[in-house]
């Protein structure tokens, strides 16, 4: 009997799950689609209620740890996500932060230990394809950075990945995304991206498209609420979300499907 089709993505903090896979959670779980979720941290550098900042006066990591898993939670319903499984390790935060010196954040647990949960999570739900974050972890976050690492250990030593991909923003998507952030009156302050901030095209290997499933995406985002400054995609017009939601882009770094094509619309290309 085949097994049943199954997406892990790896993710970082509570509220990860939406903004580069919410989509694609939402279009596979339409679609019959085992989907299950690996949070690895509980977020605890997050805002805290009121907006308090970490490192602010009453900024309390165990009250924002339990609100933002309870946002995990509805949010993870939204999208019709199936299976949650949470690593709880302690979040790092940014890089250059004080929580990066925590010994009890995630940055700062050994690879192997980490890895060798996420294999058994490998082992239990057998996913034919994994989902992270690059090895910069997309934008140098420390979090992301070990859950690629992890991810990667736990799809060698199980074998059972037959795909695993990497999240990434179009470059030249990214650059369109800005000015709509602009054109839609958003204060951007002095801030301007890289040229080369985002993913070259040449070098995406699967565009999905989950338009229909725009508006189950900015509903999940919003379950997120304690986080809404770090959301500006919240502030967009309707129409501007339709656009910068419709689909969600990859980069394949593993693949012993023979049978999938060289880019792809569907990440289970090959394998149905």
């Amino acid at each position: 009997m085949a097994e049943q089709l199954t997406i892990m993505a790896v993710h970082a903090h509570p509220d990860d799950e939406v903004i580069s896979t919410g989509g694609l959670f939402a279009r596979y779980a339409a679609e019959g689609i085992r989907t299950v979720l690996v949070t690895c941290t509980n977020g605890e550098q997050g805002d805290g209620p009121g907006g308090i900042k970490p490192g602010q006066p009453g900024h309390d990591p165990d009250a924002v740890r339990a609100l933002r898993l309870a946002e995990l939670r509805e949010s993870a319903a939204i999208l019709g996500i199936e299976h949650v499984e949470l690593l709880g390790y302690r979040d790092s935060g940014m890089d250059g932060w004080d929580g990066n010196q925590d010994p009890e954040a995630f940055w700062n647990t050994p690879v192997v230990q980490a890895a060798a949960r996420l294999d058994e999570l490998m082992r239990h739900y057998r996913p034919q394809v994994v989902v992270t974050y690059d090895e910069n972890g997309n934008y140098g976050h420390p979090d992301h950075i070990q859950a690629n690492r992890i991810a990667l250990a736990a799809a060698e030593s199980s074998g059972i990945p037959e795909k695993l991909y990497y999240t990434a923003i179009p470059r030249e998507s990214a650059r369109e995304m800005f000015e709509a952030f602009k054109a839609s009156g958003q204060d951007m302050g002095d801030f301007e991206p890289p040229e080369d901030f985002g993913t070259p095209m040449d070098q995406i290997t699967a565009v999905v498209d989950v338009a229909p499933y725009v508006r189950r995406k900015v509903k999940a985002l919003e379950a997120h609420g304690s986080q809404g400054d770090s959301m500006p995609f919240l502030r967009l017009p309707e129409d501007i979300q339709q656009l910068v939601f419709a689909s969600e882009s990859f980069v394949r770094h593993l693949n012993r499907v023979d049978a999938a094509p060289a880019l792809e619309s569907d990440l289970f290309a090959g394998l149905r």
